[in-house]
């Protein structure tokens, strides 16, 4: 990708895969499997294009509100991709970090994930962010009590430097796949000047040449941030 301008910092809203998986005739946690294995040909293509951090968006705190066997079949592809990723991560030199929430996760799941991100704490090349049983709101509220438990004032920095993706910075491009055309709870204050990317291909089908179409369309934008 000659004279593309990379983005830092890329998140992904990883959607459609319940509706890829209905199109064949399958159940939604069929799209889910093909999903998952999709994550890894991503991470490792936006990685080599230049890409520094990625945060992938794989479990909203609204999602609980699926069906508990769609649900349960997700913690369970979780669980086992972390267990298999982890090994490439720390030898790739990248850092792992799961953001959101852990209390409504199981104690194995988060076990496997504390393991990823102690194994990886040291690496630096890149930064690989999974959203999980997060919400952008939900991380504001908690910034802020932070500060306000820790006697800090609350400004636009000290809330950028206590969000879960502080080491990677602010987000450059926001894409999200399946055709929906809104954030839905991701990375709501460290978007604020995120350029927005939305397709209609589904996650199962976004492949690296899709990947490709998003980085080259971030490169020929012109990033004001509110200046002329």
């Amino acid at each position: 990708m000659d004279n593309v301008k990379i983005p830092s910092h890329v998140g992904i809203i990883m959607d459609g895969n319940g509706r890829w998986a209905e199109a064949k005739g399958k159940n939604r946690s069929y799209g889910h499997k093909f999903g998952a294995k999709n994550v890894d040909r991503i991470v490792s293509h936006a990685f080599k294009s230049g890409v520094k951090s990625l945060t992938l968006y794989a479990f909203s705190a609204e999602n609980w509100a699926r069906p508990k066997a769609e649900v349960d079949e997700l913690m369970r592809l979780l669980k086992e991709y972390f267990k298999k990723f982890i090994k490439k991560v720390v030898s790739s030199d990248v850092r792992l970090r799961v953001i959101g929430g852990r209390d409504e996760l199981s104690a194995d799941l988060i076990k496997v994930i504390t393991d990823g991100e102690e194994k990886s704490k040291d690496n630096k090349t890149n930064n690989l962010n999974i959203a999980l049983n997060y919400g952008g709101r939900q991380e504001i509220a908690r910034v802020v009590n932070n500060l306000i438990k820790e006697g800090k004032e609350i400004t636009d920095q000290t809330i950028l430097s206590g969000l879960d993706t502080a080491d990677s910075g602010e987000v450059d491009l926001i894409i999200r796949t399946g055709g929906e055309l809104r954030l839905s709870n991701f990375l709501l204050y460290q978007g604020a000047y995120s350029e927005l990317y939305f397709t209609d291909v589904l996650w199962p089908d976004f492949d690296e040449i899709e990947l490709d179409k998003a980085l080259e369309s971030f490169s020929n934008r012109k990033r004001r941030f509110g200046k002329v």
